[in-house]
């Protein structure tokens, strides 16, 4: 057996609140959540006056990234680019998704959701460089 890497739940605060912190910093009301490696949400923080739906969006866009092992930005591009069946997969292929790795693997995944899609990325990169070690 394999022995893995695993994201613990002080590990997702500190990814939150790097997120948070970029968002606070540019004035930006929105959720950001972070899920495992399997896609099941660890945390989720809502700001004030972050859109209610932007709560529901915010953990999908961090399952997909872990589910697709790719910025959620790659999923969207690829829709856009024609592959439509791409629909069919359970994903939400809106940017704002990122990756959490370790040691080269996949722990997690961390969606923004509440501003624009590049602006999304831009808190979701804040928190990926929240992840300790």
């Amino acid at each position: 057996m394999k022995s893995k890497l695993t994201l613990e739940l002080s590990d997702a605060r500190k990814v939150i609140a790097a997120a948070e912190q970029e968002a606070l910093r540019n004035g930006w009301n929105v959720s950001i959540a972070v899920c495992d490696d399997s896609g099941a949400l660890v945390m989720l923080l809502r700001m004030d006056g972050a859109a209610p739906v932007s709560a529901a969006i915010a953990p999908e866009k961090a399952r997909t990234s872990v589910l697709t092992r790719k910025p959620t930005k790659q999923s969207e591009e690829m829709i856009n680019g024609g592959r439509f069946a791409a629909l069919k997969m359970p994903i939400v292929p809106l940017e704002g998704g990122e990756m959490l790795m370790a040691d080269g693997h996949c722990v997690g995944g961390i969606g923004v959701s509440g501003v624009r899609p590049g602006q999304d990325a831009q808190i979701a990169q804040a928190g990926v460089a929240g992840l300790p070690g």
